[in-house]
């Protein structure tokens, strides 16, 4: 009978284990009762800033910035910073009164950045080092949150935009500058974007191309609840302009 109980006991445990959903190993913990993304990601570029001076022959940071209405005392989250383009023009921009977070996944860039940081003397600008599921964002914190040519790079765009939306303030907008074709090819299909981000609640709020963008400016707000992780329905693949 004990032998016989055993045996039962066994089977059930080995049923209960083929029914379990697998654990998908390869993904950050913080993201696996998330869907996964059907797309490719682009691989991570060089952060060096060589090309500051060409594009800023381009306008390219005034545009960005006076779409977005960034002015004295506003709070920007500038994520994937790099080595700072975007950060030490925001922080120019938003002045004594307001403060500029830069986040990088990468240790190296983030030193990089502190060290240009204390060089120019940038008061106004802290430094954070984000997760690839979560940007580590305080909330409630945002007037702006910049997402400038990196968003295509986002391994788990539904875990990080999800950790994302509470650090907006009442009225905070994400804005994305990307370029029109496939993900893999360093850009993201505006469908596709809109679809991401619609997904986790944000509304499309404005969208414009601009040739000193090389691509296009998209801003979003927050609308609704943030849905429960298992609620979030994962969006298909596109490739862009250049394909289907």
């Amino acid at each position: 009978m004990i032998g016989r109980a055993a045996t039962v006991l066994l089977m059930a445990a080995s049923l209960a284990a083929c029914n379990r959903e697998p654990v998908d190993l390869d993904r950050p913990e913080g993201a696996r009762e998330f869907p996964k993304a059907f797309r490719p990601v682009s691989a991570v570029t060089s952060n060096e800033f060589s090309d500051e001076d060409q594009r800023d022959n381009l306008g390219e940071a005034k545009v960005v910035m006076d779409l977005a209405q960034i002015g004295a005392g506003t709070t920007v989250a500038d994520i994937g910073a790099g080595e700072g383009y975007y950060t030490v023009r925001l922080a120019e921009r938003v002045g004594p009164k307001g403060r500029v977070l830069a986040q990088d996944i990468d240790k190296g860039a983030i030193q990089r950045l502190g060290q240009r940081v204390e060089r120019e003397r940038l008061d106004n600008v802290s430094i954070k080092l984000g997760a690839a599921e979560d940007p580590r964002l305080p909330a409630s914190s945002f007037d702006r949150v910049f997402m400038v040519h990196m968003y295509h790079e986002v391994t788990e765009p539904y875990a990080f935009l999800w950790n994302l939306r509470p650090a907006l303030k009442p009225g905070g907008q994400v804005i994305v500058v990307d370029v029109d074709r496939p993900t893999d090819q360093h850009g993201i299909p505006p469908q596709l974007l809109f679809c991401e981000f619609d997904a986790l609640g944000f509304r499309l709020v404005e969208f414009v191309l601009k040739p000193e963008l090389n691509g296009y400016y998209a801003a979003f707000e927050v609308q609704g609840e943030r849905p429960a992780p298992r609620d979030i329905k994962p969006c298909e693949s596109a490739n862009g302009k250049l394909g289907t």
